[in-house]
């Protein structure tokens, strides 16, 4: 055997072997990297699917919001090309009221009270992060205890923060977790429209979590309270309203309070409910929270509006409006200021009305056309000790009288 066999001629054909398993090698490397590429690209395409299933969703939507849209905009042009357009319409059936009830229905609580008679049930809504509720004040008003519970279940205790009889408006507060406070926004009241769609949330019957739909039936209507003092500025709505509902919040379609359901004219819903107005939940806010009370100006006259009927009887000038003083308070403001009552009683389209009183027939240089005209001034413009001048008829003659307003005394 040669030497030179073993040394020579055996390394060059293990090189040859060397090459090959190298290519092999090289081979599987490549046929890993396609097939780990081959999963790979699967998996984005699986994910793309799922991406474009997801995105083809949210395009039918989009695609039946701008139906609705397109719906909205053609009533619109309608309406103005009509003339019968007055800064409103309602929107159409497509509107997302599920979407809508979704966004709100955490900030709606039941709230459960215990009164000197038993227990009771109405609802309320969040105000803010510190667990500040507000409802109806003839829901807690006299309460001994006062539990709410979220729409999870938790059951708080919550107290008493402030309250007015005369607008029934409360606000309670309690200890809950951040996550179960969630405030909703206070809307314009002043900025509703007959014809405009509102839900209502609340517990009729202690029925939890319920929604009701319907539009704006009324504004500007007048709803008695304690002291038979009217709450002014009410909102009447079809969305039922049922007991339980009292204090939840009437929502406009964005989502804001525009006002609290508060009342119904008969023991059950007929179509007809009316809610305190949201702005007047606002004017009041600051005193309740800051003092537990709100005080109302107070001018001290009972009155009623002028009827052609009193005109005739007063020999007022043709077509003079206003409120008729029947009688004034002694020792309220109207009394400082020397406004007089009635003097003579007649009757007059079948009523005995006491007459020869002044005549109110405007407020600060504005028309007042009648009682309710005045009342609504006073509660949106005035203050106790803010000054208020009132155009009066007396004895035929025409004047002014500035009257310093006081505090509505207590119920």
């Amino acid at each position: 055997m040669s030497d030179e066999w073993f040394y020579g001629s055996r390394p060059k054909r293990a090189g040859r072997n060397w090459v090959a398993i190298l290519v092999a090698i090289l081979i599987v490397a490549n046929v890993g990297v396609i097939a780990y590429n081959t999963i790979n690209m699967n998996a984005q395409v699986k994910s793309l699917g799922g991406r474009v299933d997801s995105l083809t969703l949210a395009v039918e939507s989009l695609n039946t919001q701008l139906t609705s849209a397109y719906a909205d905009i053609s009533k619109l042009r309608s309406a103005i090309s009509s003339g019968s357009f007055n800064g409103t319409i309602t929107p159409s059936s497509g509107f997302d009221l599920v979407g809508l009830y979704n966004r709100t229905r955490d900030s709606v609580v039941l709230i459960e009270v215990t009164l000197p008679t038993g227990a009771a049930q109405g609802s309320g809504f969040v105000y803010d992060t510190s667990g500040k509720i507000i409802t109806n004040n003839h829901v807690v008003q006299d309460a001994s205890s006062i539990l709410v519970t979220f729409i999870d279940g938790t059951i708080v205790k919550a107290t008493l923060v402030g309250r007015d009889p005369y607008s029934d408006v409360a606000v309670i507060k309690v200890d809950a977790p951040a996550s179960l406070l969630k405030p909703l926004k206070l809307g314009s009241s002043a900025a509703l429209k007959v014809g405009q769609g509102v839900i209502a949330i609340g517990n009729p019957y202690g029925l939890a979590d319920t929604l009701t739909s319907g539009i704006i039936s009324a504004v500007g209507r007048q709803m008695d309270s304690t002291g038979n003092y009217p709450i002014v500025d009410v909102i009447q709505t079809d969305a039922a309203i049922n007991p339980g509902n009292s204090g939840g919040p009437l929502l406009n379609l964005n989502g804001e309070v525009v006002g609290i359901n508060t009342a119904i004219p008969t023991d059950t819903s007929r179509g007809i409910g009316f809610a305190v107005p949201s702005d007047t939940i606002a004017r009041e806010l600051p005193s309740l929270l800051a003092t537990g009370t709100y005080q109302h100006p107070y001018l001290g006259i009972t009155g009623q509006d002028v009827t052609p009927g009193i005109v005739e009887a007063m020999n007022l000038p043709e077509g003079t409006h206003g409120t008729l003083i029947i009688e004034v308070t002694a020792l309220g403001p109207s009394a400082n200021v020397g406004l007089r009552g009635g003097t003579t009683t007649q009757t007059i389209d079948g009523a005995s009305i006491k007459i020869g009183g002044d005549v109110i027939v405007s407020a600060d240089g504005t028309q007042m056309k009648s009682f309710y005209d005045l009342i609504v001034y006073l509660q949106r413009n005035k203050r106790p000790d803010s000054k208020l001048t009132l155009g009066i008829i007396r004895d035929g003659s025409p004047m002014d009288v500035v009257v310093t307003m006081g505090i509505r005394p207590a119920p």
